[in-house]
């Protein structure tokens, strides 16, 4: 184990039930947002992923990314949205289907964006 895994191993230890749920969800979205580059071609469509009526945030942004795997999820832009929806759930404790509904509108305004670019308008 290096110094930086010894270092969160403590400060997890040092955290409450709730927090020690925040910080794995937290991971989770980190894992998630690096996502995998696949060299399969890539739909021009959003794929038909319904929204499960019980779902985190974390498997939303799963979901969406896998919806709408045209967007490039390393443009700064969707990834600090995300990222700052995320933060508003996890740490100023917004409620998840809010942050979803507004995730929602996130990823399909990127992918309106993308088509008005690559259409020339």
């Amino acid at each position: 184990m290096n110094s930086d895994e010894r270092r969160l191993l403590q400060a997890f230890r040092n955290l409450d039930a709730a927090q020690k749920a925040s910080l794995l969800d937290f991971a989770d979205f980190l894992v998630a947002r690096a996502g995998s580059a696949g060299a399969e071609a890539v739909p021009a469509e959003p794929l038909d992923i319904p929204r499960p009526a019980e779902e985190n945030v974390v498997k939303a942004i799963r979901r969406l990314m896998t919806t709408y795997p045209m967007l490039d999820r390393s443009r700064d832009k969707l990834l600090n949205e995300t990222s700052a929806l995320m933060t508003q759930h996890l740490i100023h404790k917004r409620p998840a289907v809010e942050v979803i509904d507004e995730l929602e509108i996130v990823f399909r305004r990127h992918y309106e964006a993308l088509n008005d670019n690559s259409s020339g308008g």
